[in-house]
């Protein structure tokens, strides 16, 4: 099969798993089987997400197979048409000079040979209004391919891991249902065509994380989390819109690659007359839109506050939201857009910009935050919000591999994360508040060592995943394209820091010292501990996808280096806006590693060794005012609750009931009471005193006129004939005097 080409079948299978579950699951499948339908779905969504992984490798090693092939057939026209020029004028070494001059400003030029092109599948006759026709179909290229593997494994683990941890849930058929659309919507938005299908999957992706964030509604901050998710993302919408009818209005289309080919075309025109990319104004007021849609979808600051408190939802949710779907949509459409980014904030050519200071400062506030908090779901939500953070830096400085690496890396490790979050909660009588976990090491040692093993790769310690995505991300920041991005350099510096450290915290409070909750604490059983070893698994063996040059040459394996960027880069846009890849720093790795490593040993020192400033925030009137500043958030809800809402709320409703009490209800009264007296002299005029009077006169007249008709009726012959003859004359004399 040609999965390629066919990749609209991989989104289909879950929403017809939604239709059929929803419809069907207490039914006919029963409630116990429900589950067996969405792992099947997913299942199978994995297996040809795999194959269409390998499909695109394949064809990536085949485009360049047949680019040296080409090559070697051009060289060898060249050295051809030389030897023939030689018996004119110009002498073979002329020739061959001449060659290589042009083969060197081919590469300085930025401008290197473009990867495959993505293999798009459209349907024509979607709808047309305007002499604009709407196509729907798929785009598919190494970043679709990359999200693919990654949404489609993460989704089948919590699938089987969510058959024991919601099992005998009240909404269970529920729950697997969403579940699977949830999978679906997001499959849909990251093969999506064009702009028009990207923004239908990436409010779809929103309609499920608003029913399962209040999964269980009956409870009032679960729904009150479902509705801030919901309204928060409404605000960043409107970035959305208003970015893609700017791009519409530019460049007469919704196809994502035409856009994106339209850019590198005029960018490369730009760079070679050495004149200003004439999109540029337009993709700036483009980028600038958009990016309010990335800070609400992922998180960004200032519209990051929605994302802890969507850990009301069942645990499994949300390691898939924070892993693999929702969170992840709006570095994915920087990614798939980045041509527009890049020449809209002028990537290239600064040292800062909009994107890479809101994803830099972001992972900054979202570290901070991590320390403040006792719910170990919303240390984890902080630590996303954080990391999340990390990739749209990386994309703001021109490290667009590093970005997409790093969303790999962080999947495996966050949803095992969150997945042991949901172990510990199984069995220590489902808290989340690590101050009544403490000592689970010596019950859950499965949910222990993953868990640590995460905590390793997010805090990233050699050799474990997150250690060399973050690496990526920071070189990046180092080296820039044509200049150095400092500023973002530092916040990368502290976050890895803090990253380390408010997990190593989190280790302690959960694992380490007495158990200090309820009940008897126990290891949760295998189909829970199974997903959450593939998935630590996958948290160490992940940096392996795109080593730097030089880690693999002692083993022999130099050719495995940097395979993110060889297969999964859309090098066709990326090469056409000259975006250049650092060199690899042993310095920079090493710094990196150290500050992680400090993170760590200050944290254990801290809690292990009872070492530090304990009771400072106590003792210390600065320290606790941080402190709280810290544990109110920024005083970012109050500011949108009390103040921004509020001062518009409450002038509104007073306005409202005024109108209610002045107007509304003096219509209301008034016609009620014009109503009732309008009814009363109807009543008494119309109905007693017209329509009662004259059916009892007509009774009257009637009752007089039978009283003076029956003396007539005497019986005698006589009288009868006597009225007879009276009235025989009396018509007798009419006729004479009318006529």
């Amino acid at each position: 099969m040609r999965i390629l080409e066919n990749a609209y079948l991989i989104p289909l299978i879950p929403a017809i798993s939604f239709v059929v579950i929803l419809l069907f699951g207490r039914s006919i499948i029963g409630i116990e089987r429900v589950q067996k339908v969405g792992i099947t779905a997913v299942g199978i969504v994995w297996v040809l997400s795999m194959i269409a992984a390998v499909s695109w490798i394949t064809r990536v090693e085949d485009g360049a197979s047949s680019s040296k092939s080409n090559d070697a057939e051009h060289a060898l026209v060249e050295v051809n048409e030389g030897l023939s020029a030689s018996s004119s004028s110009a002498g073979l070494d002329g020739e061959l000079h001449l060659a290589a001059e042009d083969d060197g400003h081919a590469e300085d030029d930025g401008h290197g040979a473009a990867g495959p092109e993505p293999v798009i599948s459209t349907f024509t006759g979607w709808w047309s209004t305007g002499g604009v026709d709407f196509a729907v179909g798929t785009l598919v290229d190494g970043q679709t391919v990359l999200l693919l593997v990654v949404v489609t494994s993460i989704s089948l683990l919590v699938h089987i891991y969510s058959s024991e941890y919601v099992k005998g849930d009240r909404r269970f058929v529920h729950y697997f249902a969403f579940l699977s659309l949830f999978t679906a919507a997001m499959l849909f938005f990251v093969m999506a065509q064009n702009l028009i299908q990207m923004i239908v999957g990436w409010e779809l992706v929103g309609v499920c994380s608003f029913v399962l964030i209040g999964h269980w509604w009956e409870e009032r901050p679960n729904s009150d989390a479902a509705v801030k998710a919901f309204l928060t993302n409404r605000v960043g919408d409107i970035g959305l819109i208003v970015g893609v009818i700017i791009l519409f209005g530019t460049f007469g289309t919704f196809g994502i690659h035409d856009i994106n080919v339209k850019i590198g075309e005029a960018s490369r025109v730009a760079s070679e007359t050495g004149t200003v990319n004439p999109y540029h104004f337009a993709l700036l007021m483009a980028s600038i839109a958009l990016m309010a849609a990335v800070a609400s979808k992922s998180g960004q600051f200032p519209l990051h506050t929605w994302l802890p408190d969507a850990m009301a939802g069942p645990t499994p949710v949300s390691a898939l939201i924070h892993a693999a779907t929702m969170v992840v949509a709006g570095v994915f459409m920087i990614g798939r857009l980045y041509p527009v980014f890049y020449e809209g904030f002028s990537i290239g050519t600064s040292s800062i910009n909009l994107m890479a200071f809101i994803g830099g400062f972001t992972a900054l506030v979202g570290a901070g935050l991590a320390f403040a908090q006792w719910d170990i779901k919303k240390v984890l939500a902080y630590s996303t919000v954080s990391q999340l953070g990390y990739m749209v830096m990386a994309l703001g400085v021109g490290a667009w591999t590093a970005a997409m690496f790093h969303l790999f890396t962080h999947a495996f490790f966050k949803a095992c994360l969150f997945l042991g979050a949901g172990s510990v909660s199984h069995a220590a009588h489902h808290t989340f508040d690590i101050r009544e976990m403490g000592g689970l090491r010596k019950y859950m040692p499965h949910t222990y060592k993953t868990f640590v093993i995460a905590t390793l790769a997010l805090a990233g310690i050699f050799p474990f995943a997150g250690f060399w995505s973050k690496d990526e991300i920071l070189l990046g920041a180092l080296a820039g394209q044509e200049n150095a991005y400092p500023l973002m350099l530092i916040f990368g510096c502290v976050v890895a820091l803090l990253t380390a450290a408010y997990m190593t915290r989190v280790i302690w409070y959960t694992f380490w010292g007495e158990y200090r909750g309820l009940g008897h604490p126990h290891e949760s059983p295998k189909v829970m501990t199974v997903p959450l070893w593939i998935l630590a698994g996958m948290a160490v063996v992940a940096g392996v996808f795109n080593l730097p040059t030089g880690v693999l040459s002692p083993f022999g394996l130099e050719g495995f280096a940097h395979r993110v960027q060889t297969y999964f880069e859309p090098s066709h846009y990326l090469n056409a806006i000259g975006l250049s890849h650092p060199d690899p720093s042993l310095v920079l790795a090493l710094v990196g590693l150290a500050l992680a490593l400090a993170g760590i040993a200050i944290t254990f020192m801290y809690f292990w060794r009872n070492a530090g400033p304990h009771g400072l925030t106590e003792r210390n009137r600065y320290a606790k005012a941080g402190y709280t500043f810290l544990e109110n958030k920024y005083y970012l809800d109050h500011l949108y609750t009390d103040i921004v809402v509020g001062s518009i709320k409450a002038p509104i409703a007073r306005a409202a009931n005024w109108v209610n009490d002045n107007v509304i209800d003096k219509v209301v009264n008034t016609a009620g009471e014009s109503a009732r007296d309008g009814g009363k002299w109807v009543y008494r005029w119309i109905d007693q005193g017209t329509i009662d009077n004259t059916v009892n006169a007509l009774g009257t007249g009637a009752d007089a006129g039978g009283q003076g008709l029956r003396v007539m009726q005497t019986g005698k012959v006589q009288d009868y004939g006597s009225l007879l003859f009276g009235t025989a004359a009396v018509v007798a004399i009419v006729f004479v005097i009318v006529l």
